[in-house]
């Protein structure tokens, strides 16, 4: 039973349950010394399967470190410790109860071992991320914390139902290799793909992320996402349609955020090219693409969250993060521009930042295996990244047009956590050996090459080249006050009309047949009436002549069928 609750997870969700009757000023440190002090529990913990369960016969593994599970747990530590230094002069008891909950769940979900574990777990991150969406308080928050509330909803009840199609099927519910090939890895699949935000099934990220807090979204943009594509490395390595779905993932966003206002929404794109990235190396499933997705994934979480937290210190400040509403705050929030601009830098994989020594393995990788066309995609997605992540979202908000905002720079605790995340992207991007030794597999990649060098300043320069020239031109899309329309424009507006269009039809086809009936019914009543009514023939009072006449002719029949019917 000790081993049951030796486990980061459940420390840090019960740590999270404490902090309910914590005293507001205390709720900053602790916040940020919990999970220091699960990090160190889990690397002092072995290698291994523990805390095994039985329930109803089901065989449950509550905590299995090797070495896919150990990398995406001391990330997802790292993710809290720093998003509890940016949040730290937050005093809202729903915020920090619920960050820490929800990143003990996600790291509780990669350290699971069976599929009933990581569905409590599961359902356990939507529960809790929710609420830093309902904590801005208004009512758009409310509305979209509902919408995101079900997609991972349903995305926990096809993990539920394949769990239990798995175990029916194969008297197991252990989460290892799940694969494709029967009705239970199906329903699996799609429940990571909705997590993972695969094409079709992204709208949720786009919408519910920018409506967060400005700390909410920081915490928000490093757990869900990332856990989905553990999930998927854990039980889909190797199959080919994560290749095609991956390749789409890292292209299509590119679109939708060089035209998007809202730069929260931006970055909320970026984050799902940059999934793709994951993805793409997943379906390959070599060693070199697992530890690549892996290593991108270390990173990713570190880059996003550095341009989430400038975007949320802008918001703090300023109230608005619309890149029609930005411009000149360089000169108010000069610390907080330089990490933004390190932030897009890892993002954009210059050399010497993390993104570069990390998305270089996923792309060799598809090299390696002949995918030209995917490898193709992901170079276009490179550049597209550096447009709208890497140019823009600096460029917009803090150079460009002058708003006239004089704010001050953000607060120190906010500072302190984005400088120790920028120097956490610089450092893994100098020296990524430390990054490389907890990667699944032993590792014998060397990414500073004269030829990833090159190619890659090449890639850059020509991206930098274009969103010059198209500014200069006139050509770039202008940030204006707008609304894109993706796809969820889809069962946000399309299918309740046509919805409501058909259930108006189907009351108007309803009501006519009514009328027809209620005239058919008045008429047959009216007929009766005149039948049986005062006055009508079956009304009338007969003559004893008449009655005994009748009666003769009743028994002259009776005695007529009697004599011809045989006995």
């Amino acid at each position: 039973m000790s081993e049951l609750f030796l486990n980061p997870a459940i420390l840090m969700m019960a740590a999270g349950l404490v902090a309910l009757v914590l005293p507001k000023r205390a709720l900053g440190v602790w916040a940020v010394a919990v999970p220091v002090a699960t990090l160190g529990l889990l690397i002092s913990l072995p290698e291994g399967e523990a805390g095994r369960l039985s329930v109803f016969g089901m065989e449950l593994v509550t905590r299995r470190i090797d070495g896919l599970s150990f990398v995406w747990s001391v990330i997802f530590h790292i993710a809290a410790i720093l998003a509890g230094l940016y949040a730290w002069h937050v005093q809202d008891r729903v915020q920090q109860v619920a960050a820490l909950i929800y990143a003990g769940a996600a790291i509780g979900a990669v350290l699971a071992g069976d599929l009933l574990t990581l569905f409590l777990y599961w359902e356990l991150t939507a529960l809790s991320s929710v609420l830093l969406i309902w904590a801005s308080r208004n009512a758009t928050a409310t509305k979209v914390g509902f919408r995101y509330l079900i997609i991972q909803v349903i995305s926990g009840l096809l993990l539920m139902a394949g769990a239990l199609v798995m175990y029916r099927e194969q008297g197991s519910v252990a989460f290892g290799h799940l694969g494709l090939n029967d009705l239970a890895g199906w329903l699996i699949f799609v429940a990571f793909g909705i997590k993972c935000a695969f094409p079709f099934l992204h709208n949720w990220l786009q919408d519910a992320y920018p409506h967060a807090t400005p700390t909410g979204t920081v915490v928000l943009s490093a757990f869900t996402t990332k856990l989905a594509v553990y999930s998927l490395a854990r039980g889909y390595a190797g199959e080919d349609i994560l290749i095609t779905i991956g390749a789409i993932m890292t292209a299509f966003p590119i679109f939708f955020a060089v035209i998007e206002n809202d730069l929260r929404r931006v970055l909320s794109y970026s984050l799902n090219n940059q999934l793709g990235f994951m993805v793409v190396g997943v379906g390959v499933g070599t060693e070199l693409a697992i530890n690549g997705a892996a290593a991108h994934a270390f990173a990713h979480i570190l880059y996003k969250a550095l341009l989430f937290m400038s975007m949320g210190a802008v918001l703090y400040r300023v109230g608005t993060v619309k890149a029609s509403e930005l411009g000149g705050l360089y000169k108010s929030m000069p610390i907080t521009t330089v990490f933004c601009i390190i932030g897009a830098m890892s993002i954009s994989a210059f050399p010497l930042f993390s993104g570069f020594v990390t998305k270089s393995m996923i792309l060799s990788a598809v090299g390696y295996e002949g995918h030209w066309i995917v490898w193709t995609v992901l170079l276009f997605a490179s550049a597209g990244v550096l447009d709208h992540s890497g140019i823009k979202v600096p460029f917009f908000t803090f150079f460009f047009h002058d708003a006239g905002h004089r704010v001050k720079e953000a607060p120190w605790n906010m500072l302190l956590a984005m400088g120790i995340t920028a120097f956490l992207c610089i450092g893994i991007g100098v020296y990524p050996d430390p990054l490389y030794a907890i990667l699944p597999f032993p590792v014998d990649y060397h990414s500073y090459t004269a030829a990833h060098i090159i190619t890659q300043l090449q890639l850059l320069m020509f991206a930098a080249l274009a969103f010059a020239v198209l500014m200069r031109k006139g050509w770039y899309p202008e940030e204006i006050k707008s609304t894109n329309l993706d796809f969820d424009w889809v069962y946000r507006k399309l299918l309740p009309k046509a919805t409501g269009g058909l259930l108006n039809a189907m009351w108007t086809a309803d009501a006519a047949v009514r009328r027809v009936a209620l005239r058919g019914l008045d008429g047959l009543l009216a007929r009766v009436g005149e039948s049986h009514g005062p006055g009508g023939v079956f009304s009338r009072n007969l003559s004893t002549g008449t009655l005994v006449a009748w009666i003769s002719v009743l028994l002259a029949l009776y005695l007529l069928l009697s004599f011809f019917w045989p006995a």
